[in-house]
């Protein structure tokens, strides 16, 4: 019997405009502990297309077999206690590879959905630990998207945000507790229309983009012709784009590689901390996602020495969401961040936009 055909995703490659989305979800690809991205924008706009294209353009990853946390083989930070206890006792574990985990969450999934259950009927008749994996489980080492978070209800919006900073989830029922690891990119979408997230919680994803509808009738005209291509015939349309694609995911695996060697100057990391200040951002999360963010870019563009141009090109999407909300304010958060930037290093205000883009094709 014949394995079922791999369903079709549309490629990441083929994704036309939104460049300051695209590079962040890469970014935090190629380091995770920056924080996951939160998506705001008009509806419509390719941001669950893109997302999804982004999970099929990763490669495999290779996993203990049967295991439903999909535990890394070699690193113990990724493993469960089943698979530590395995390995402890000096056995080697069965291996198979498996494509990241891309998880979606409802917006009507329950607590016990989202983090799992404990069977304390099974646990006080059998005496064993039954516990029932949630989609936490099922998204470690992987994404985990949640469209329309700004109308998810808070307290999942806590737990999810609990588990991807720490990067476990623990569940206590009745006297009875399971911990396993749940690392995963968090990725958050929703529409501004729709109400605003809570800013404490805003402030825990480590970049925030704003994507907006196309205007130019041509870029239009274009992003219509590639959907039509794609629906029409999505074998062909995948094939025409396969050497980008691989392109692509291979300059994510060497940026991965070189991440570890990537290094930021004492004065840049001076000035990074010195904009935070300047614009009163609450707590160092802004400092250390600007640090990681800009190390991720220099690795992604193959260097191994961060510049003021990385910085200039990461701070707006690291800090914008940080700021405190004036509602009088006539200006963008966007640009104060760079207003604050050009201050620190003495640039003229007069600056070019293009130096502060975000964009996969530079």
């Amino acid at each position: 019997m014949s394995s079922p055909r791999k369903r079709r995703v549309f490629p990441f490659t083929a994704v036309i405009g939104q460049e300051e989305m695209k590079l962040a979800l890469l970014l935090n690809v190629i380091d995770p502990r920056i924080g996951g991205v939160m998506i705001m924008g008009d509806r419509g706009t390719g941001k669950s297309t893109t997302i999804r294209a982004l999970a099929d353009l990763l490669p495999g990853i290779d996993v203990v077999a049967g295991d439903p946390y999909n535990s890394s083989p070699i690193d113990p930070d990724l493993q469960s206690s089943e698979v530590r206890q395995l390995v402890e006792r000096g056995e080697t574990p069965n291996t198979e590879e498996r494509q990241v985990p891309m998880v979606d969450l409802p917006l009507g999934a329950t607590e016990d959905r989202l983090c799992g259950t404990i069977d304390i009927e099974k646990a006080l008749s059998d005496g064993v630990r039954a516990f029932e994996p949630g989609l936490l489980a099922k998204a470690n080492r992987g994404l985990l998207y949640v469209d329309e978070v700004n109308l998810l209800d808070d307290h999942l919006v806590d737990v999810l945000l609990d588990s991807a900073a720490s990067g476990w989830n623990t569940v206590e029922r009745e006297g009875i507790s399971v911990r396993h690891p749940a690392r995963f990119v968090l990725i958050g979408s929703g529409n501004p229309e729709e109400g605003e997230l809570r800013p404490q919680l805003l402030d825990r994803f480590g970049m925030s983009v704003e994507v907006r509808t196309v205007r130019e009738a041509e870029l239009r005209v274009q992003v219509v012709d590639q959907r039509t291509a794609f629906d029409s015939d999505p074998d062909s349309f995948a094939t025409a784009k396969q050497i980008a694609q691989d392109a692509l995911q291979q300059k994510v695996i060497d940026a991965q590689n070189l991440l570890e060697d990537v290094k930021l100057d004492d004065e840049l990391r001076l000035s990074i901390s010195a904009i935070c200040g300047e614009l009163d951002v609450d707590g160092l999360r802004g400092d250390i996602v600007t640090n990681r963010a800009a190390r991720a870019l220099a690795a992604f563009e193959g260097r191994k020495e961060v510049s003021e141009q990385d910085v200039a090109r990461v701070i707006s999407c690291s800090l914008r969401h940080r700021l405190r909300k004036d509602p009088l304010e006539q200006v963008d958060s966007g640009d104060r961040v760079i207003k604050a930037f050009c201050k620190i290093f003495e640039r003229n205000e007069n600056f070019e936009n293009s130096e502060f883009e975000l964009s996969v094709t530079e």
